[in-house]
């Protein structure tokens, strides 16, 4: 098995309920042993288009599968949860992000890992260093010490009602 490390977030609709459902599917699949959820947290939209504040949290476990069917994983909770992708950092129902897998590299269409970006997002590094204190991101270092020079204004804590 091995370990992986998936952002979720959700901004559109009643996302902690998208956000709890996307948990409670990657429990039920087959090859995919979730360890620790973190807590949620509350952030407001980088880039893109105006939109609303994002729920945010990390999930980390272990699995069995390759890359691309942990991605089709994520695509079809995705898919089933109504996410589409017109707008680039647009507002969404549901997204899940690949942060880590062990430490597979990939650079192809649709698919980077580690995710290019992870370690500079305290929306991310929060969450994953809430669900894991000793997470680390192959070829940046600890999540702990990348959260330092992150710019965590924005991300805080909402946690009521989550998991």
């Amino acid at each position: 098995m091995t370990p992986f490390a998936i952002a979720l977030g959700s901004n559109l609709g009643d996302s902690r309920a998208v956000l709890s459902d996307a948990v409670a599917r990657l429990r039920r699949t087959e090859g995919v042993q979730v360890d620790a959820v973190s807590r949620l947290y509350r952030t407001a939209p980088v880039g893109g288009v105006e939109q609303p504040d994002y729920l945010n949290a990390v999930l980390v476990g272990r699995t069995s599968r390759d890359a691309a069917a942990l991605l089709a994983l994520c695509h079809e909770i995705e898919d089933a949860h109504g996410r589409t992708r017109e707008v680039r950092w647009g507002a969404r129902t549901l997204d899940l992000d690949i942060l880590t897998l062990g430490d597979v590299r990939a650079d192809e269409p649709g698919l980077t890992l580690p995710h290019p970006r992870a370690h500079e997002r305290a929306f991310v590094l929060i969450p994953w260093l809430d669900a894991d204190p000793a997470a680390d991101i192959p070829g940046r270092g600890s999540v702990q010490k990348l959260l330092q020079a992150a710019d965590a204004e924005g991300v805080r804590l909402d946690d009521v009602g989550w998991q």
